[in-house]
């Protein structure tokens, strides 16, 4: 008998009386005086996604479904919200969703017979184990545990090779999330200056990888600082793009930006229920581009994430 709930997931039974045409929504740009073009994730989403449901039309008329599963221990809201909106996405794309659900006093060997479900189940091509964990689970054990290609966050080690070495298989999903916006609003960074703030393996890390890799929308110079330097801004007053990936509100302030640079905040925290980028939002008035403080990177994210549970779908029909 399962530890947890596993569940097929239709998300008009989470979400009632929405119409889930699509599962973004338009950003606005919140300050009239505001001189940076913003950076919207929805609409790159929304590109990327229409491909992704034509993939999905395709693979469905060949008797392939894709299915992406998540995994989330305990009650983290953040969490339980991030998971909601994936499963939201796979509906508006045709993919069917799995959920398995774990109480937050389940132990180690709960969360690996969650993963090892997953990895037998021929429904599921692809599925995240949504981190954080509670704590006193070891997330890089489950995340070890996973098979690699079913990893649709891209972050298994060997998944993490193949970027290194630039080999085919999934990518890191807010990286690839980024990389896709610049190409689709045509910034070419090509041998431009690019700083990352941030250094964690889901973000900063495969990011100046990703960026630094010899492909259309990279070949950058690609620096990686963090929250430990002092002057931060010592790096970032000389980039072209700064993105942030720290996870700390505000630590990009207008003083710390060229003016007409682009500015990407891919970090967050939260200040009780109020998300908070890391670009402080007065940065709109010096950047030539930037992220809104919501609609930004966040919906490319999933975006990628379907992605790569479509791709995986495609090797199942090879």
């Amino acid at each position: 008998m399962r530890p947890y709930a596993l569940m097929q997931v239709n998300s008009r039974c989470l979400i009632k009386g929405r119409k889930l045409e699509s599962p973004f929504q338009p950003v606005s740009n919140e300050k009239t005086n505001m001189t940076a073009k913003l950076l919207s994730g929805t609409d790159v989403a929304e590109a990327v996604l229409g491909d992704v449901r034509a993939r999905v039309a395709e693979l469905t008329s060949n008797g392939v479904i894709p299915g992406l599963g998540t995994i989330l221990v305990g009650d983290d809201g953040p969490s339980a919200s991030y998971v909601r909106k994936k499963h939201e996405a796979c509906e508006s794309v045709g993919i069917r969703s799995f959920h398995a659900e774990l109480p937050a006093t389940s132990t180690q060997a709960d969360l690996i017979a969650a993963v090892d479900d997953f990895n037998t189940n021929p429904e599921v091509d692809a599925y995240i184990i949504q981190y954080p964990v509670p704590r006193g689970l070891d997330f890089n054990a489950a995340l070890m545990r996973m098979l690699p290609d079913k990893d649709a966050d891209g972050l298994h080690p060997v998944n993490l090779g193949n970027l290194v070495l630039q080999e085919d298989g999934p990518r890191p999903c807010t990286p690839a999330g980024i990389q896709a916006m610049l190409l689709h609003y045509d910034i070419d960074i090509g041998g431009r200056e690019v700083v990352i703030i941030g250094r964690g393996p889901t973000l900063g890390r495969p990011l100046a990888l990703l960026l630094s890799s010899k492909e259309p929308g990279a070949n950058a110079a690609v620096t990686v600082v963090h929250s430990g330097i002092a002057d931060l801004g010592a790096y970032t007053r000389r980039a072209d793009i700064v993105i942030s990936a720290a996870g700390v509100a505000g630590i990009v302030t207008p003083d710390m930006i060229t003016p007409g640079s682009v500015v990407v905040s891919g970090g967050i925290s939260w200040e009780g229920k109020r998300l908070m980028p890391d670009v402080d939002e007065s940065v709109a008035d010096v950047a030539g581009w930037i992220t809104p403080r919501l609609g930004g990177v966040g919906p490319t994210t999933v975006a990628m994430l379907l992605k790569n549970t479509v791709d995986a779908a495609g090797r199942r029909q090879v």
